[in-house]
């Protein structure tokens, strides 16, 4: 059966052929996320290498006859808060200018605050969302906004007016919570709104003095709110928790992924267990934009260990490497575009004790990892999406790789990895056929994901819903091969592949020798229309300040040394800086655009 995610009447409801009407978004309805399985004897038992997935099976659906199985308590990830109140209530949760919160006075400022959101009317299924950076209101509304029982919508900080009408349009947002600095866009984006469109409630976040004309204030909402408020908890493991919008939304067509309690506190688990965070120990600075798969779910997966939440307004790499000798911070998340400026800072210098970095979103090249772990960064390496709520596969280490040589270390970690705990199941399979490509590192085909963290569908979108999972399976849209050992190697994006007078190119792999030219700060690497070709490779790289006179003659023959030559970018272009996403993720769609104007 079908899903199709709704929002109507001012409620966040799901809609099937079957079902009728309700104001509440799986009031009494248990969400599936694919059909059982046979059982155990009709399985065929194949070696993973022969699996065949078929795109034949049914989506997501809902029963709407089914009642929310005991116990009353499901699983979700505010529990994580009331326990670390419980097991941590003095130690640390949230440092920020100067401020520091424990546990226990994080609990009841997100209780005073749920009461205030619900004081406002907002009731189960509503959306809430929030325009702010990794301060501290961002990390308490992804506790307060569910325990309303909202559902928690963080918007991109980057985007424009226009598509944060579009996305407020779209969620049927009720209430946006707006940092001082973003409200001028935010007021512009309500403004743009159809006339028939109820615009939603703003409440102002702010961290400074001054004055800006929006009536309801974060901090009063949490003064007036009531401690004693009984928050709202999930009739099913699988009611919403988040709607989070794909970084490659357009304004025209927005994916929202939506993300059930269950799907949240198994992906926070996961991330604190695969990355080995200690209970109690472990200080998170906040590197990667909360706004971004929740911060891959480390938002709720610092509560379950009860460690300390540093917020930073800004990732700049003087603030960074100051928070991680002031606080002495133990763990950090960041797209390669963060490892990245950090070993190129020109003030860097190796670190007191080491601080281990997760980082996922792209390929970082090999390059990049080993100037990093040289400053005492221990880097791990993760694989996710925002349908997957972050990594779902990790490059888990071996100890025998320890004794390495240094580049070999570095080829291995730079592998996306293994399936993890909540998220075993990993392949990669011919698209046409479905079956499994070989186990050779060279064989590719598209990367696909089954798990328990996945997501339970796009907002108001079954035919992208029915592209994207068959038979439980996430089909990525990433191109991938896979290693002898089972680990996973992503090669590109199927969009970013550059067929060259018929001969596949991964941009990944150009890249990666650009990133070893010691010149080079960044580089991407874009299909550029040929007529002879077709396509061929055109690099956009940046320089290091002290190497302003590289030319691209010298560029290129450094590739030519260590690529075929059809792999060869035919053109280099310098830019002072590569367009990026907030997330740090580079925007090719832009450099494709200029190539094609080269």
């Amino acid at each position: 059966m079908n899903i199709t995610l709704k929002l109507t009447n001012s409620n966040f409801i799901p809609f099937s052929s079957s079902s009728s009407s309700s104001p509440f978004f799986h009031q009494s309805t248990p969400f599936h996320p694919w059909p059982p399985p046979p059982p155990p004897q009709s399985i065929p038992i194949r070696p993973p290498n022969h699996r065949t997935i078929h795109a034949s099976t049914p989506l997501p659906h809902l029963s709407s006859n089914a009642q929310p199985s005991p116990p009353p308590n499901h699983l979700t990830p505010i529990h994580y808060l009331e326990r670390a109140a419980a097991v941590y209530s003095g130690s640390p949760s949230i440092i920020y200018n100067g401020v520091t919160r424990n546990w226990s006075e994080t609990l009841t400022r997100c209780l005073k605050l749920a009461s205030s959101i619900a004081a406002l009317g907002i009731s189960r299924g509503d959306v809430v969302s929030v325009v702010a950076p990794n301060i501290p209101a961002t990390y308490e509304l992804h506790f307060a906004a569910p325990m309303a029982g909202a559902i928690l919508n963080t918007i991109n900080l980057r985007l424009d007016a226009k598509s944060i009408s579009n996305l407020l349009r779209h969620s049927n947002s009720k209430l946006v919570f707006v940092d001082f600095q973003s409200a001028s866009v935010v007021n512009d984006a309500v403004s743009l709104l159809p006339p028939n469109h109820r615009p939603p409630i703003l409440a102002l976040i702010r961290d400074d003095d001054g004055s800006i004309p929006i009536e309801i204030n974060y901090e009063k909402m949490v003064e007036s709110g009531d401690v004693d408020f009984e928050w709202v908890r999930p009739l099913s493991e699988w009611d919403p928790i988040v709607l989070n919008y794909t970084s490659g939304t357009t304004a025209a067509a927005p994916k929202g992924v939506v993300l059930s309690h269950r799907a949240a506190a198994l992906q926070a688990v996961n991330m604190v267990l695969e990355w080995g965070v200690p209970r109690q120990g472990a200080v998170h600075l906040w590197t990667l934009p909360m706004f971004h798969c929740n911060g891959w779910n480390m938002a709720w997966g610092m509560a379950a260990v009860g460690g300390a939440n540093v917020c930073l307004r800004r990732v700049e790499a003087e603030a960074v490497y100051g928070a991680l000798e002031e606080h002495g911070v133990t763990h950090m998340c960041g797209a390669p575009v963060v490892l990245n400026m950090l070993s190129n800072y020109a003030g860097r210098k190796a670190l007191r004790a080491p601080v281990h970095v997760m980082t996922a979103g792209a390929p970082p090249p090999a390059a990049v990892l080993a100037r990093a772990e040289s400053l005492g960064f221990v880097v791990s390496h993760g694989y996710g999406l925002t349908e997957t709520g972050g990594p779902a596969v990790m490059c888990v280490w071996k100890q025998e790789w320890d004794d390495l040589p240094g580049p070999e270390r570095a080829r291995l970690k730079a592998r996306q990895g293994v399936g993890s705990i909540f998220s075993p199941e990993v392949d990669v399979v011919d698209p046409r056929s479905g079956k499994s490509v070989a186990h050779d590192a060279s064989t590719t085909g598209e990367i696909v994901l089954r798990g328990a963290t996945l997501m339970s569908g796009y907002l108001n979108d079954t035919n992208a819903t029915s592209r994207s999972m068959k038979n439980g399976w996430f089909w990525t849209g990433d191109v991938g091969v896979m290693h002898e050992d089972g680990y996973l190697e992503v090669k590109d994006r199927s969009k970013d592949v550059i067929i060259c007078g018929g001969e596949n190119i991964s941009s990944v792999e150009v890249e990666a020798v650009l990133y070893a030219h010691p010149a080079v700060r960044e580089a991407a690497v874009v299909a550029r229309p040929d007529k002879y070709w077709g396509e061929t490779p055109c690099a956009f790289v940046s320089l290091k300040e002290e190497a302003e006179r590289t030319s691209e003659k010298e560029i290129r023959e450094f590739c030519k040394e260590r690529l075929p030559l059809f792999m060869v970018p035919r053109m280099v272009v310098f830019e002072a800086e590569l367009p990026k996403t907030a997330t740090g993720k580079v925007q090719k769609f832009l450099l494709r655009d200029m190539a094609k104007g080269l």
